[in-house]
């Protein structure tokens, strides 16, 4: 005779440790992913708002100038002595203000 052992799988629902545990997963989900993201849409978005006549930013584009107007969403870039573009405000990428760019 062939001795065997059976098994039974316990019986099937969802317990309290799985609430538990889709619940940690949701908070460390929030924490990690969620929260970051959104700090980081209000710090830009206050960045943008801060933006005054003088300050030194860099465009998504990577093109940096200085702030020679403000019109409403519409910002007007000095990017050489009497070289202006008008970008969207929403274009900006960083301020450039306090940053060295390397040249003496």
């Amino acid at each position: 005779m062939t001795n065997s052992i059976l098994l039974q799988a316990g019986a099937g629902g969802f317990g309290l440790e799985q609430i538990l545990f889709l619940g940690a997963i949701g908070l460390i989900f929030y924490f990690f992913m969620i929260r970051p993201q959104q700090k980081k849409a209000k710090d830009a978005k206050n960045f943008i708002e801060a933006l005054k006549k003088g300050d030194q930013v860099v465009t998504i584009g990577g093109i940096h100038g200085k702030v020679a107007g403000i019109e409403g969403d519409t910002i007007f870039l000095e990017i050489d002595r009497g070289l202006k573009i008008k970008l969207e405000k929403s274009a900006i990428s960083s301020d450039f203000t306090n940053k060295t760019n390397g040249v003496k």
